[in-house]
């Protein structure tokens, strides 16, 4: 049976930095003193530097934040607004991805596109888009990865081995394209603001075959904590896609890695493995992977550099993480990625860096 390589990665982000002004939109909201302290300091601890979005700034930001009118004091736009924008937006940032890809002549040897978004829903849609933009077989398979939250990035490498595995030939393109910024709301909930500390837009195209160079995609296994399901939830409501990110996320999160440490790694120790994948979803997060698994504080850093450069970017942020690592670990190495989301789940994948 083959063995599938994910080859390479590209990664994109919108031109606006907007860390700096949602935070102080997010700070407006609380009439609360105290809970305006509390938030600023949150803003401290969070260790996020850079966040960007395709929204473009309006001229008046005490009428309107954007342009669109997405964000208008007082009346936020309904979710058909904010698809209307994303409708618009998606495909042009998942192309730039693609296209940073380099894929030249190869695009259209393309067999299978997997698309992963949840902050976007439509029909026609990016895959459609994708292949038309980019110039890939009118018959090329598409499968859209919708809705799955921050974890889906592993789902879609999943599914890429096993097409790889059952089609040796296969060369699959995998675009992760999240707008989270589409998703503000008006709202004087403290812990729905600081669900705004953390999210942010960016896109990721990568390209999984089975040709040995990358890393080898060794295998996959998902933990699921039931019994925390609603700290993570992602609706769809009237005035936009509704967020809970519980503060409870972290204690659950390092609970469950410690009791299932040995499924996740195999059996193997945490010391073996030297490339950690593990998705930002936010600095505590970060913290409590590396308490459950007892990591050297060093470990992290790739995924603690792309949440200081670009927040939490949903299912793309794993493929910024493991893109700072391919370019940086020796063949050889064993590693370990996983993320987070609804269910609470964690989605894992061990895998090799090779030559």
């Amino acid at each position: 049976m083959a063995t599938a390589y994910l080859n390479r990665i590209a990664t994109v982000v919108p031109a606006l930095d907007v860390h700096h002004l949602f935070l102080d939109l997010a700070h407006s909201m609380l009439d609360d003193p105290r809970l305006r302290a509390l938030f600023k300091r949150m803003g401290q601890k969070s260790q996020i530097d850079h966040r960007y979005s395709c929204l473009e700034l309006g001229p008046d930001p005490t009428e309107a934040l954007d342009t669109s009118g997405l964000y208008r004091h007082g009346a936020y736009g309904s979710t058909a607004e904010r698809m209307a924008v994303y409708e618009r937006e998606a495909p042009i940032l998942a192309e730039r991805a693609v296209t940073a890809l380099e894929l030249g002549t190869d695009a259209k040897h393309i067999t299978h596109v997997l698309i992963t978004t949840c902050t976007g829903l439509s029909a026609p849609g990016l895959d459609l888009e994708l292949q038309q933009r980019c110039g890939l077989d009118p018959s090329v398979e598409r499968t859209v990865i919708g809705f799955m939250g921050c974890y889906a990035g592993i789902n879609a490498l999943k599914m890429a081995r096993h097409i790889v595995r059952s089609e040796p030939e296969a060369r699959v393109l995998i675009a992760n394209v999240e707008l989270c910024t589409l998703h503000l709301k008006e709202t004087k909930s403290l812990e729905q603001v600081l669900s705004f500390l953390v999210f942010a837009d960016g896109a990721a195209a990568s390209l999984v075959t089975a040709e040995p160079h990358g890393i080898s995609l060794d295998r996959f296994k998902a933990v699921v904590f039931p019994e925390d399901a609603d700290l993570i939830t992602w609706k769809i409501r009237n005035d936009g896609f509704d967020m809970i990110l519980s503060g409870g996320v972290p204690a659950s999160l390092r609970g469950g890695l410690e009791r299932t440490s040995d499924i996740v790694l195999a059996g193997m120790a945490p010391s073996d493995i030297g490339s950690w994948a593990v998705h930002p979803g936010g600095r505590s997060v970060l913290d409590a992977v590396e308490q459950a698994l007892a990591l050297e504080p060093t470990a992290l850093e790739a995924s603690r550099s792309v949440l200081r450069d670009f927040g939490n970017m949903s299912s793309a942020t794993v493929m910024f993480v493991l893109q700072r690592l391919m370019q940086s670990q020796a063949s050889g190495t064993r590693g370990c990625a996983m993320a987070f989301g609804p269910g609470l789940t964690a989605e894992t994948m061990l895998y090799t860096h090779v030559g």
